[in-house]
């Protein structure tokens, strides 16, 4: 008998590829496609981890519930682009921190609630967290972002690990990874975070880690450009309890280069109905993104006085437009305010628009299958603030056999009896 989450999703890849397209990247004919889309025959269960595949989705949580090939945690998670990422590559989350209430919402309704999840965790003892293989990390950014230091600069407010409301939260990494020794750990960071403070704030990191924690750490800048449509940088810190062979060499990157148009809605009638979204960004009947998203005359207006201004002074501020084949500015969590660092290209002599908040969930690599529960403000923040989930995905995957040969290790020296 078929399975009805296979033939959900059957039609989910309809709605993104025709049938032609979703044959070939099954291996299958036409004709065995059109009769499981039929109902003809039953769409096959195996067909479900393809299906996922194809469709950027996490791996069935049924499948892993019982035999999760390792336990992980997510502190300051966001909404989980990182947790998406390591759940594909058969992790289990058994813990999540995340103090932002509008996070929470979106966080638990793509994930549930079925572990701990708490709000701060400066106060949180280690001794209580579940025993993990791998801690995820996405330490607050802007304590060491450019945006974030200017601006405290500028109100004569300490920055970086001076700052105390988010700058120790490093410390409070430290402090369970000292408490706990998960095999692994994966950090992540603006660039900036290297040339902070003249280095000196990277310095303490990696003293930290290295040193005081023993880890053997490795970190890269990586781009997320690679793997969707924008320009963004981050640095990646991962570390191993014990010296393994990672390389970041192993990385694969799409060979297709994305651009802007792979994400945006699609207006010839191939945009697919997503029951949990309906017309809220998309009127699904009109072909066309709601109007709310296109600029008012006057923040155009405003917008182009503004660069203009900016132009004749020699500086590089000002509006970014983004064109189909374009790779975009960076989404920032200040997005919902005028859109400015990536406007949408509507034609000649028409005002451009904001992305919407499906838009920018494609951006950041996050499936259709993700929701949005929140306003677009909340959302537009959200979105800003997480990671380029596919990076996440990539970098878990080359993780995952350390992890299980250190897991391996650990099993054969505790099955070797003890010789007095």
């Amino acid at each position: 008998m078929g399975s009805v989450r296979s033939f959900d999703l059957l039609k989910l890849a309809r709605q993104r590829f025709t049938q032609k397209e979703l044959a070939s990247k099954l291996g299958k004919n036409i004709k065995t496609l059109g009769r499981w889309e039929r109902g003809e025959t039953p769409c096959p269960v195996m067909l479900e981890p393809a299906l996922r595949n194809i469709l950027g989705m996490p791996e069935s949580p049924e499948k892993h519930s019982n035999m999760p090939a390792f336990k992980f945690i997510d502190l300051f998670a966001g909404i989980g682009g990182i947790r998406l990422g390591f759940e594909k590559n058969h992790g289990e989350c058994v813990f999540t921190s995340e103090w932002n209430d509008f996070s929470k919402k979106t966080y638990i309704e793509n994930y549930g609630d079925q572990h701990p999840f708490i709000g701060d965790i400066v106060p949180f003892p280690a001794e209580e967290i579940p025993d993990h293989d791998v801690l995820l990390g996405g330490f607050p950014c802007q304590p060491f972002s450019i945006a974030g230091v200017s601006k405290k600069n500028s109100l004569g407010r300490p920055h970086g690990f001076e700052c105390t409301t988010q700058g120790t939260l490093f410390f409070d990494v430290a402090r369970i990874i000292a408490k706990k020794r998960p095999k692994a750990f994966l950090l992540e960071n603006v660039k900036n975070l290297i040339s902070h403070d003249k280095g000196n704030t990277f310095k303490v990191i990696l003293e930290t880690l290295r040193d005081e924690l023993g880890y053997h750490v490795y970190y890269k800048v990586i781009d997320g450009q690679h793997f969707t449509p924008q320009h963004r940088e981050r640095i990646v810190i991962i570390g191993f309890r014990e010296k393994v062979n990672f390389s970041w060499e192993d990385m694969c990157f799409p060979e297709v280069k994305p651009v802007l148009g792979d994400i945006l809605h699609k207006t010839d009638g191939t945009e697919p109905y997503l029951e949990w979204d309906d017309n809220r960004f998309f009127d699904h009947h009109g072909k066309n993104v709601q109007s709310k998203y296109t600029l008012t005359p006057n923040l155009w207006t405003y917008l182009q006085n503004y660069a203009e201004k900016h132009r004749a002074a020699g500086n590089g501020f000002g509006f970014g437009m983004a064109y189909p084949d374009s790779v975009t500015r960076t989404l920032s969590a200040r997005y919902y305010k005028d859109g400015s660092e990536i406007l949408v290209y509507q034609g000649e002599n028409k005002r451009p628009r904001r992305l919407t908040p499906r838009e920018c969930a494609r951006l950041m690599g996050f499936p259709d299958t993700f929701r949005i529960p929140v306003s677009d403000t909340q959302a537009y923040r959200q979105f800003g603030n997480s990671v380029v989930a596919p990076v996440f995905n990539e970098i878990a995957r080359i993780m995952l056999p350390h992890i299980l040969t250190m897991q391996n290790e650990e099993i054969t020296l505790k099955q070797i009896p003890l010789l007095i």
